[in-house]
């Protein structure tokens, strides 16, 4: 009798004759956490697929033991009975329904008659959010009311509320805050103890080594190794996923610092709910010819407002002005932007950066059409090299230009909205969590390509979470707290220290910015 819950054995998924996995071997014991690691495309998401069913039975090659038993399931309803539940990176909440609603969608509570027994959901639903330690939502209210982190959370509780066997958790925490990170794990650690089992997808290689008990890494759809996680730490991890080793997460590509090219003046958004709000209060700064500014602050700070606002992307009110080589420009629309030389990279990769329907091709090439067009026709032929050239230059995984967007990973998706905005040839780039879900190997590329790009005279403006992020590749930083300035530093002996106390300090006036190296 095994003593594992689940293994999977020789899987290979195939699309359009290309191997996305191929011959991979996964086990999991109950109350084990198995962190599964890997380079965007690496074939992460599609394994899961697999397991959980979105690839049904039939569809691949391979065997997968459940409880000592194969399991051939054609539905992700069979797979749940089962207990195997899978909460995707891309949540599946519906918006306009409410909590508890959300969190029985499929297995809803009736009474005799088949009515709705929506006092018990409630009741249960409560149960679930104090379980996981946030009874402060109100689970009458629509989803929509609460924010990314929340919404995960939530996500969770519709899989504990499923009674899952096997959690797998698929970059759980990309929209999560540190506390709520810190929640999240000691959620895991309840499960394990009550003996159900966890496969955890994450690029944050901290996390995977607080949290797992094994590591198992996969590289161009091929299983590399399985180690017991006290054998291993951060740096092999990333060793066995790229193949090779990165001694500085953060490459130094020599770049100067010109003059004074980009100026924000006085920017104030208010927020799209209550006009009374705002969500920035008069934030003025300015960048440089070849400058990279890192934008940090807490969560809900107003730094994605800000940087919406100055690509005239903002969905409320706000106002402000923005100046590039002394001369004020129309930034209202983000089609003006692109026009002026301002290019914007979105936070949220999945609404505002792609279009679903099109191909990689066509979302690469959809801001600079015009240069291909040929009186009433596209140039394919000079279109469809262009694209070659980004893939190239982008190190874009994808078995050709003509395939959907959605079919890509969520980091070689960034790096198509990548490639669209430099196509466009921007003066001023702005980043909102460019690396938010990419993997070490191509936050790498990424930084690397933002030296390059300051190294040409492309001034930046990269807004991040992560704070050894800002610190790492940032000439200097702005910090935001509260939709105010709180801090302007010049990068160099800055400490992460300092940015949390100044983005938890009381706003700055203009004359006390701190300019010591200037």
């Amino acid at each position: 009798m095994s003593n594992y819950l689940l293994e999977m054995n020789g899987i290979v998924k195939a699309f359009g004759g290309v191997r996305a996995l191929n011959g991979i071997d996964i086990k999991v014991k109950p109350g084990e956490c198995v962190g599964l690691c890997g380079e965007n495309g690496a074939g992460k998401s599609t394994l899961m697929k697999v397991l959980s069913a979105v690839y049904p039975y039939g569809t691949w090659e391979g065997e997968i033991i459940w409880d000592g038993k194969p399991l051939t399931a054609h539905s992700i309803a069979e797979t749940e009975a089962a207990g195997i539940v899978i909460i995707h990176q891309e949540l599946t909440l519906v918006p306009d329904l409410s909590v508890a609603e959300n969190i029985f969608m499929g297995h809803e509570l009736t009474l005799p008659g088949g009515r709705m027994n929506y006092p018990a959901m409630m009741h249960r639903a409560e149960a679930l959010m104090r379980e996981l330690k946030v009874p402060d939502i109100n689970v009458a209210l629509p989803v929509s009311q609460y924010g990314g982190g929340y919404q995960q959370l939530i996500e969770i509780a519709k899989a504990l509320n499923k009674k899952a066997r096997l959690l797998i958790l698929d970059e759980p925490s990309s929209s999560l805050t540190r506390s709520e990170i810190d929640v999240l794990l000691e959620i895991i650690r309840g499960l394990k103890a009550k003996g159900v089992a966890c496969v955890y997808i994450s690029h944050k290689l901290d996390e995977v080594s607080a949290i797992c008990d094994t590591v198992s890494v996969i590289r161009d759809g091929k299983h590399i190794a399985t180690t017991a996680m006290a054998d291993m730490d951060v740096t092999r991890i990333i060793t066995q996923m790229v193949g090779r080793e990165i001694s500085n997460l953060y490459p130094t590509e020599t770049h100067s610092v010109g003059e004074v090219v980009f100026e924000a003046r006085h920017f104030t958004c208010y927020d799209v709910d209550n006009p009374r709000r705002k969500r920035v209060d008069d934030i003025s700064f300015t960048l440089r010819r070849g400058e990279i500014l890192g934008i940090a602050g807490l969560v809900g700070a107003g730094r994605t407002e800000l940087v919406s606002a100055l690509f005239g992307s903002y969905p409320g009110p706000f106002a402000g002005e923005v100046w590039l080589d002394g001369k004020q420009i129309d930034t209202r629309t983000p089609q003006k932007s692109i026009k002026a030389g301002l290019c914007m990279v979105p936070e949220d990769r999945k609404r505002q950066g792609i279009v679903p329907d099109l191909a990689v091709g066509q979302n690469i090439t959809l801001a600079v059409l015009n240069t291909f067009s040929r009186l009433t026709r596209i140039d394919a032929e000079a279109e469809l090299g262009s694209v070659h050239r980004e893939i190239t230059r982008m190190h874009l995984k994808t078995a050709n230009p003509f395939l959907p967007i959605t079919s890509l990973s969520g980091g070689n998706q960034q790096k198509a909205v990548l490639a669209k905005m430099l196509l466009t040839k921007p003066r001023v780039l702005i980043l909102d969590e460019p690396t938010r879900g990419v993997d070490v190997g191509a936050k790498y590329e990424i930084y690397k390509l933002m030296g390059v790009l300051a190294a040409q005279g492309v001034s930046i403006i990269m807004v991040s979470s992560e704070l050894a992020e800002v610190l790492g590749v940032s000439d200097r930083v702005l910090v935001i707290g509260d939709g105010q300035l709180r801090g302007d530093f010049i990068n160099q002996q800055l400490t992460q220290e300092r940015v949390l106390a100044a983005a938890l300090s009381q706003p700055i006036g203009h004359d006390t910015i701190d300019r010591k190296s200037v």
